[in-house]
């Protein structure tokens, strides 16, 4: 069984990744318009991380519980499933071309959306709902904005080239 702490524990560190990432490659590549989403998109992943951070912190001390109690593990599975959740599986030195980076990120955040709306079903409290919906929101804003970069004349440079 997933805890409560688990989950959010798991949340924390998908924002985390996220962040490192992001600001891993904007220092990589010189194309300012990427590098300033990319900037800011870390900058998103801070926030939202310090929001389960502060949930986490706040079910502890408050015994207050939005979630029910547990997830059997073997739902949670099957509703996520084989997911890994981490820029850890993506051999970033292998890529050429920076557009192949952007689908990958593009795809981490599809991954981050899909897991927060796994989670939907299982949160009691409205307050805490509609935060995890702004984070939805959030989270599908820069897969929009990742998109719009694929589609657009935009330089994208790698830092030595």
């Amino acid at each position: 069984m997933f805890s409560i702490q688990e989950i959010l524990d798991l949340a924390i560190r998908l924002e985390k990744n996220g962040e490192s990432v992001y600001r891993n490659a904007a220092a990589k590549l010189s194309g300012p318009d990427l590098v300033s989403l990319l900037v800011w998109m870390a900058d998103e992943e801070v926030k939202h991380a310090q929001w389960f951070s502060e949930l986490k912190h706040k079910l502890e001390s408050n015994s207050i519980n939005p979630f029910m109690e547990e997830m059997g593990r073997e739902i949670f599975t099957d509703m996520l499933g084989e997911k890994s959740f981490s820029h850890q599986d993506v051999d970033f030195s292998k890529m050429d071309q920076p557009r192949d980076l952007i689908a990958v990120f593009i795809e981490f955040e599809q991954d981050t959306v899909l897991f927060y709306e796994t989670l939907k079903p299982f949160i009691e409290d409205n307050g805490t709902l509609n935060n995890l919906e702004k984070i939805i929101a959030e989270e599908n804003d820069h897969i929009a904005k990742l998109h719009k970069f694929l589609t657009s004349e935009a330089e994208v440079f790698v830092n030595g080239d």
